[in-house]
């Protein structure tokens, strides 16, 4: 297999992680009117194709520890199982975040979401395998832990500026502004679950008999392929938005609609299979699993950035509210340089 060797190759794995994670959704936007319960089907096939095409590639070239193969022919069951269990959990994580944006939009689910999984996944990891400062590490997180907040209030804001305006419009009959919590609700039930899957996929790879990460990303991406056919029926009889979905709706899809959930598999596999090898590297490039998965979770920033700057989600709204946005992307930024210096001042 192939692993990077220097701690630039494995922080730009882990820069490439954060592009991809924070980038993927936007071929959900893209999908127009498209379902996403309907969406993820190909979302789900992207990304079982993206791993099984690192594994015979980059997975089974180079002279790095054992070939996909051999690594997986060798692996222990209980590896197999956290490997697979993490995608499980991730799935039922993506897809209740998938339901967020569809409801809220990128700027808030992938903050409040992501932001909340970044804090968990982050303690849970260094618990596991503690690489990097710590102090660098958790402040980071703590800014991270801020922003989370500041986001859902600005959020709130904007939301109650929107209801006072459909009132004045009389466009609803109550006379009380109310703010929709399901967004952010969704977005913290997805948060929870996806800071607990990269710590299983980490128990997947320990051990005599771990997974080298081409073969847990394989594994992992099994469990979402095969998890996606059981969660979706339930999302498609109690959907969080609209109607139930019937099975034969997905054949009505077009062309494009079908090709943009494939891509945003391929392009999530792709961030998830860079994180998995930087958080492979050798020791003495100091880029541990808590580090790289930190890192990549940099994707709430792009994803937030794409929300506001291209999709416009808030458009429209206060002075205030952007400067709660603005609070919140510095925070962000903050948060992720400190997770990304950590490494480089590990304490001996």
């Amino acid at each position: 297999m192939v692993l990077p060797h220097t701690y630039t190759a494995a922080l730009l794995l882990t820069i490439l992680s954060m592009l991809c994670w924070g980038s993927w959704a936007n071929t959900y936007k893209l999908a127009g009117r498209w379902r996403f319960e309907l969406y993820y089907f190909d979302y789900a096939a992207g990304v079982l194709a993206a791993a099984v095409v690192a594994a015979f590639t980059f997975g089974t070239l180079g002279y790095d520890g054992f070939l996909f193969m051999d690594d997986l022919m060798r692996a222990g069951r209980r590896n197999l199982a956290y490997g697979f269990a993490g995608g499980v959990v991730f799935n039922l994580a993506n897809m209740l975040l998938v339901a967020a944006i569809a409801v809220a939009g990128l700027a808030v689910a992938f903050p409040v979401g992501i932001g909340l999984a970044l804090v968990i996944g982050v303690i849970w990891n260094y618990a596991i395998n503690p690489q990097g400062n710590p102090t660098l590490l958790f402040a980071g997180v703590g800014l991270v832990a801020a922003a989370i907040v500041t986001d859902a209030i600005a959020y709130r804001a904007h939301a109650l500026a929107q209801a006072r305006e459909r009132i004045k419009a009389g466009l609803t009959r109550t006379t009380v502004p109310r703010v929709g919590w399901k967004g952010v609700l969704l977005s913290l039930a997805s948060g929870v679950l996806m800071g607990s899957f990269y710590p299983l996929v980490e128990l997947g790879k320990q051990g005599d008999w771990g997974l080298g990460p081409y073969a847990i990303a394989f594994v992992f991406a099994l469990g979402v392929f095969s998890s996606t056919f059981v969660f979706n029926l339930f999302f498609m009889n109690v959907p969080v938005q609209g109607e139930p979905v019937e099975i034969l709706d997905y054949l009505k899809g077009t062309l494009k609609q079908h090709l943009l959930g494939v891509a945003g598999g391929v392009i999530w596999a792709t961030g998830t299979i860079s994180n998995f090898v930087a958080a492979s590297a050798p020791r003495e490039v100091q880029v541990g699993p808590a580090v790289s998965y930190a890192m990549g979770q940099g994707a709430t920033l792009i994803s937030a950035l794409w929300g506001l700057l291209v999709w416009k989600e808030f458009r429209g709204t206060t002075g205030a509210v952007k400067a709660l946005l603005g609070v919140m992307l510095i925070l962000f930024a903050i948060g992720l340089t400190l997770v990304a210096l950590a490494p480089r001042y590990a304490q001996p």
